[in-house]
């Protein structure tokens, strides 16, 4: 691959580094709080090595010569310049990588799914590595990994038959997405849950590697009593206890003892389900934490923690280790608050009937959080959990937006592709625009919809004998879940993208009611697209256009792969609009390779245009998912996010050029002393991007 091609995958020069600002919040918490917050941080980043090993092979060792690096340097990176005769810039160079490397923990970016590499040469970053021995002895266990090298194929994660890199497969180079298929569809029929494991290919078969403290877990403590099987091939499959055993003890130990410090029966329940989990292993143990979870109502401290989010498994069902532990920004929750309230009346708004609906809408706590401590390989805005769809459908579920993740600036960020005569009303706008976008995406677009199931053999939760019409074919339908299935299994790698695109449209579609837009506080519910609540709708419609070009910076021309689940839904969304015709959305340019690209969206043709549109494509996207239509869905998707010539060879490479750096956040650190927790904040560099790991000891 030419080197201009491989541009794109240099680290940021420079990250753009913020801090994760929380004092205030966390000061505010008393002192049994505090150590509650202070225990439950500890287990989210005990995790750390979980998700540096879930990512790539080279990904472990780079981390621990950072953190060796800075420890032997005591951070005086300027001495350790002279002493291994390199210039400034060459170190600078290598800690803008250690930052952006850290603010991902990995060498692969969490939004986006593709590597990133040193701009310092392999000679120089050598020479760092040679000014001490346990350095370069770390040097040497990555040193052919770190960069691009010849084989393209491993600048993207994916399935390592196909010649990508998932160590959610390890030490499998060979293992094929059917192999991954037909392990994966067995244990759901034996009704193994996914979540917590790795497959690793063997001589006989395959070893199933459960996350747990235990490696010998009784058959009592575990979810299946069985522990290997023979498939029809004669290959075996073996369940494997104790992966990442060492950290998940050290997870598991600090969840037994923030029960000392829980407020009530259910935060004491919580944490006792899930120290079970992590040390044995039990998916059911975890589902059943969560079950306790979403009954506990509006705590000051919040948390969450396990195996959540199954974006970065090539296959689409294996989670990644992520924790967070948070403040209640009161003021902020309680317009979240009234959107709960309103929820049964915003609903039946949306473009299908009641028979594709829940029977009853589970009002969930939807809180507005202040985050002390987020450990995973990235910081969403807003998140809507849990991802088990038996707990969601019958019990409920929490939203959460994250405030000082959403406020979080750079200072002189660069907006590429909003036109000059938008800028004012874009930047006045674009964050309120997009608490609102979020909280009607994590709500209502998550929150929303039925699945059409047979719950078991010949038990409907519909009408099986005069089936609900479709409002696609107005025939009716044909398709649903079977005994066992679950969204996840029937939709696979495309699931996660799929439905984040189906919340976001919901989202788009109800942004456009100014009833909702005055519950966040803008204007009186009168429909004006001139008022300022016109304008949020406006900076809303312009942020996701906007996110659709930015979108392709996540797709890849080798493989014709999309890299980030967000990303392929904002690029569908984009498509969408533009399909409403010139007369709503349109890009424009006038120089040849679109230096001057930006987006004409007429804030007047709205609702006239632009909603219609995006409710014609929620509804297909919601009546497929809804009924288990895997074909339409696939067909609908890949064909609208199809990257076509116009979009790969002049959009794309225009975006390249204009790309600006994902925030990487400087998180503070809790520290116990006497019986009290202090707060520990860094300065937003990468030395104190490191530093806060170094003082992560037990990492």
């Amino acid at each position: 691959m030419e080197a201009e091609a491989l541009k794109q995958y240099l680290a940021d020069n420079p990250p753009t580094i913020v801090p994760l600002s929380i004092k205030p919040h966390f000061e505010a918490l008393g002192d049994k709080e505090k150590l509650y917050a202070h225990c439950i941080s500890t287990a989210c980043f005990a995790g750390t090595r979980v998700v540096l090993r879930q990512l790539s092979p080279e990904s472990e060792p780079i981390y621990d010569f950072i953190i060796a690096l800075h420890k032997k340097c005591s951070g005086d990176y300027s001495a350790l310049a002279k002493e291994a005769g390199l210039s400034a810039d060459d170190v600078s160079g290598y800690l803008n990588y250690a930052a952006q490397f850290l603010g991902n923990l990995g060498n692969y970016k969490s939004f986006g799914d593709s590597k990133f590499v040193p701009r310092i040469q392999p000679g120089q970053l050598k020479a760092l590595a040679a000014v001490y021995a346990e350095t370069l002895e770390l040097y040497e266990r990555f040193k052919d990994a770190i960069y691009t090298g010849d084989d393209m194929g491993r600048l993207h994660l994916g399935y390592p038959g196909a010649g990508h890199v998932s160590t959610y497969y390890p030490d499998s180079p060979d293992i094929t997405k059917d192999e991954i298929t037909a392990v994966s569809d067995f244990l759901e029929s034996k009704g193994l849950l996914p979540e917590n494991t790795r497959v690793k290919k063997t001589g006989e078969g395959y070893e199933i590697l459960i996350a747990s403290a235990l490696d010998n877990p009784s058959e009592q403590e575990r979810d299946l009593k069985e522990s290997e099987w023979t498939l029809d091939n004669g290959k075996k499959v073996k369940l494997v206890f104790g992966d990442y055993t060492k950290e998940m003890k050290t997870i598991a130990d600090n969840m037994e003892k923030a029960k000392e410090y829980a407020a009530n029966d259910v935060q004491t329940s919580m944490m006792a389900e899930y120290t079970k989990s992590f040390r044995t292993g039990s998916l059911e143990a975890f589902k059943e934490s969560q079950r306790w979870w979403i009954k506990d109502k509006g705590p000051a401290v919040e948390v969450d923690i396990g195996f959540i989010e199954t974006y970065r498994d090539p296959h689409g069902i294996r989670g990644e280790w992520e924790g967070f532990v948070a403040m209640v920004n009161k003021e902020r929750t309680k317009a979240f608050g009234k959107l709960v309230e309103s929820a049964p009346e915003l609903i039946p708004l949306l473009p299908w009937d009641s028979a594709f609906e829940k029977d009853t809408f589970l009002s969930p706590d939807f809180t507005s959080l202040e985050v002390l401590t987020f450990a995973g390989s990235g910081i969403p805005a807003g998140i809507n959990i849990p991802n088990y769809d038996d707990i969601r459908q019958n019990l409920g579920f929490k939203n959460v937006s994250l405030g000082n993740v959403l406020s979080a600036k750079a200072p002189n960020e660069k907006i590429p592709f909003i036109k000059d005569s938008d800028l004012a009303v874009y930047q006045k706008y674009r964050d309120p625009a997009f608490e609102v976008q979020v909280g009607l995406h994590e709500l209502l677009g998550h929150g929303c919809g039925k699945l059409l199931q047979e719950t078991a053999p010949g038990v409907f939760n519909f009408n099986e004998k005069d089936p609900p019409i479709s409002p696609i074919t107005h025939k009716p339908i044909t398709t649903y879940y079977k005994p066992g299935q679950t969204w996840g299994s029937v939709f696979g790698s495309i699931a996660a993208s799929y439905e984040e695109c189906r919340a976001e449209c919901v989202a788009m579609a109800l942004s456009c009611d100014f009833n909702i837009l005055s519950i966040f506080g803008f204007g009186d519910g009168t429909t004006d697209l001139s008022s300022e609540a016109g304008d949020i709708l406006y900076a809303a419609y312009l942020s996701m256009a906007r996110a659709g070009i930015a979108a392709l910076e996540f797709w890849d021309p080798k493989s014709r792969k999309w890299g980030q689940a967000h990303m392929q839904a904002r690029f569908s969304i984009l498509r969408t609009f533009l399909n409403a015709g010139v007369e709503f959305c349109e890009l424009e340019y006038k120089s040849d390779d679109l230096s001057d690209l930006t987006i004409r969206l007429e804030r007047s043709k709205i609702l006239e245009l632009g909603r219609p549109a995006v409710e014609d494509y929620l509804q297909q996207l919601h009546i497929y998912k809804s009924t288990a239509d895997v074909e339409a869905a696939t067909r609908l998707y890949e064909e609208i996010t199809n990257v076509e010539p116009f979009y790969e060879n002049l959009v794309r490479p225009a975006v390249l050029r204009q790309k600006t750096p994902r925030k990487v956040f400087v998180q503070a650190n809790t520290v116990e002393r006497d019986g009290k927790v202090e707060l520990k904040e860094y300065e937003a560099t990468p030395e104190g991007m490191i530093q806060s790991y170094v003082d992560r000891a037990y990492v």
